[in-house]
């Protein structure tokens, strides 16, 4: 009697979709564990303004719409135990400061960035940086992938460019994906900015009319990671615009 149990249950055990098989495979581990942050990491010495130099991503977008990559500036300045970060840049003629806030994490020079509802948000590791020249940063959210260059002026040197396509190669990503940014039409003082900080309505001018705003074009383009789209729920938000006063 027992061993018909058992030839009875047998089957059940194999059956697809069990209990056993449905389990979760746990997430892959990701690309940024391996990387090292800079050593004795000060965002006191890394506040200030960093001009977007290259991206290097698989980013589809970026691989379709290079072209269309406007010239992007960062303003880092330290918020208690987190790093604030404005980034300044264009869309469509009108110039947008984008809000973000890297939380601190156990390890000195690595920080994340909240995602959204269900979203594990994004990761991010300053890698290298001399803090008076150049800075090399890394993003990563799921599979997702980038590494980024920014420096305090232009021209940027030789021996930085070979730093920043070194450390490309090291991170298994092709010179191939690397994509350099204009170095001129930044989003400076005498522009009127449109704020945005998180996922919420803006307003300007005087006569409103709705349209929709596609943020992955927004932030896509603000720091061309690729990755940081979860913060803004990766889709078009119904922005309230205004015409703005002559």
């Amino acid at each position: 009697m027992l061993l018909l149990r058992s030839a009875l249950l047998l089957p059940l055990l194999l059956v697809p979709g069990t209990s056993a098989q449905r389990r979760k495979k746990p997430p892959p581990p990701l690309v940024l564990d391996k990387i090292q942050p800079q050593a004795n990491f000060d965002p006191q010495q890394f506040s200030g303004t960093w001009f977007l130099v290259a991206v290097a991503s698989k980013c589809s977008h970026l691989l379709e719409s290079s072209h269309r990559s406007e010239a992007t500036r960062i303003q880092a300045a330290v918020s208690g135990p987190a790093l604030a970060v404005s980034t300044f840049r264009k869309l469509d003629g009108i110039c947008w400061q984008i809000k973000q806030k890297y939380e601190p994490t156990e390890l000195q020079g690595r920080y994340h960035l909240q995602g959204r509802r269900r979203s594990r948000g994004v990761e991010v590791v300053v890698g290298e940086t001399d803090y008076r020249q150049y800075a090399i940063l890394y993003y990563q959210r799921d599979q997702q992938f980038s590494v980024k260059l920014y420096a305090r002026s232009f021209p940027v040197s030789d021996d930085v460019l070979i730093k920043f396509e070194q450390r490309v190669t090291d991170a298994t990503l092709s010179e191939d994906f690397i994509f350099y940014f204009p170095t001129y039409g930044f989003c400076d003082s005498s522009h009127d900015f449109q704020i945005l900080d998180g996922a919420q309505q803006y307003q300007y001018g005087l006569e409103e009319k709705s349209l929709m705003l596609d943020l992955r074009d927004l932030t896509l383009n603000s720091d061309a990671s690729c990755v940081t789209l979860d913060i803004y729920q990766q889709t078009s938000w119904s922005l309230s615009f205004l015409k703005m006063k002559s």
